[in-house]
């Protein structure tokens, strides 16, 4: 096999950079350069732009929020059962420390950043940055729930050993509260911790992860362009500094005496002149022998090219795009997208959220917190039907049975309508009705 000539490959790349721009090291452009994407991205970058940009702020909320629309409950076991001595202790002691609410709020942060962490304080008499035993105590020994950016909490020092069980694992990761600022105003804590007392919370469960912001930075950074260029262009045709033109004959010297300035200091005048009359809408300019004009800014309409960038965004969180910016368009449509993104936060629970919080249920479990169980979270389904919808199914199943009354054929028994709504069966006396009406179901004058 002979190989191609050294001229011909070259000219096979060039034909492929041609139709791939920026995609090969020959090639001219580099789109990150050309169109002031950065090339990297860091924690400091992610976190900025979700506190300034309104749009990466309502998708990682929004996110959060569908996900966490309810708080889980932890049941011993799976099936249908009352709830039981331990769970309700469970719960209590849940509640009293808001371990749900840290919880969702580390779930939030984990979007920004490639992880976060769930640092555990517990009552065992040892520092962050020692191993845990057994902890005595029970759930008391639980004492706090902290939740960490990524930024606060970083690896220190990794398994470097092959031979050991956790080789390329964090053996010590470093907290240091004051490293990302989130208007916390009370003590800035900082020490190590020991991998024992920290859950890392991303998909991947290590903090290798990648922020759910990365996929969308330049669509963001996009939309900020053309929303900045707009509202700069806007005010500048509202208010732009005049382009000063001078009739040939005007003579300075005349000028320079009409503003009892020397002509040396005629254009530092002129200049303050200017000034001050752009400092607001209400000052007039009086020139002499100089007419005043403006230029202006012709704005192309940006709804196109923000749209774009919009969509796109939208599109890397999987979220609908009414959803994303709230349009309401139409009950249908907005119905549809609202079950389409219900579905994708139920996929995320399953896929990061319930594991993560296994993972915090089973270090509970090996402390000796909680007893061993076969533990299971009990949700409700972000994709069943609200109240107002069950109920309207309830009355198109009542309004089958009135068009089939004719045939005496009762098509659904009103057993099945109640458990549309999540009743119990009514008892014989309960679907009785006072006085001489028949029940439920019947017709009155049925014998």
């Amino acid at each position: 096999m002979t190989a191609m000539p050294r001229e011909m490959m070259g000219n096979a790349v060039r034909r492929l950079a041609q139709m791939f721009p920026g995609y090969f090291p020959e090639a001219k452009h580099n789109h990150y350069r050309d169109f002031g994407w950065p090339e990297t991205l860091t924690f400091a970058q992610f976190y900025r732009m979700y506190c300034r940009n309104s749009l990466a702020s309502a998708a990682i909320k929004k996110t959060a929020r569908k996900c966490w629309e309810s708080y889980p409950a932890l049941m011993e076991r799976e099936d249908q059962h009352d709830e039981t001595s331990l769970e309700k202790e469970i719960r209590q002691r849940f509640a009293d420390l808001r371990v749900w609410q840290h919880a969702a709020e580390t779930d939030r942060r984990s979007m920004v950043g490639r992880y976060a962490g769930l640092i555990l304080r517990l009552a065992d008499d040892k520092r962050f940055r020692e191993p845990v035993d057994s902890v005595p105590g029970g759930l008391d020994a639980l004492v706090e729930v902290i939740p960490a950016w990524e930024g606060q909490l970083t690896v220190s020092t990794w398994d470097t050993d092959e031979t050991s069980e956790d080789y390329g694992k964090p053996t010590m990761y470093l907290f240091n509260e004051a490293q990302v600022s989130d208007g916390n105003q009370g003590q800035n804590r900082s020490f190590e911790v020991h991998p024992d007392r920290v859950i890392i919370w991303s998909e991947t469960g290590t903090v290798h992860d990648q922020s759910l912001l990365e996929a969308c930075y330049n669509d963001l950074l996009d939309m900020e362009k053309i929303r900045g260029a707009g509202g700069e262009g806007f005010w500048k045709n509202a208010k732009s500094a005049p382009i000063l033109e001078m009739d040939p004959a005007t003579r300075l010297d005349q000028m320079a005496q009409a503003m009892d300035v020397e002509v040396s200091d005629l254009k530092s005048a002129m200049d303050e002149q200017v000034s001050d009359y752009n400092k607001g809408f209400d000052p007039t300019l009086l020139l002499q022998g100089i007419t005043a004009k403006t230029l202006g800014v012709t704005l192309p309409s940006p709804e196109h090219f923000y749209g774009i960038a919009l969509q796109s965004a939208a599109a890397s969180f999987m979220m609908p795009v009414k959803i994303f910016v709230g349009m309401q368009t139409g009950e249908r449509a907005s119905q549809e997208d609202a079950r389409e993104w219900a579905q994708t936060c139920m996929g995320r629970r399953s896929d990061a959220l319930v594991p993560v919080l296994m993972e915090f249920v089973n270090r509970l479990e090996r402390f000796g917190i909680i007893p061993e169980r076969d533990w299971f979270l009990d949700w409700a389904d972000l994709t069943e039907s609200g109240m107002d919808e069950k109920i309207a199914r309830v009355e198109r199943m009542a309004s089958v049975n009135d068009r089939m009354r004719g045939s005496r054929e009762l098509v659904f028994t009103p057993e099945e309508m109640r458990d549309v709504i999540d009743l119990a069966p009514l008892s014989e006396k309960e679907r009785t009705i006072e006085g001489d009406a028949a029940p439920f179901g019947e017709s009155p004058d049925e014998e």
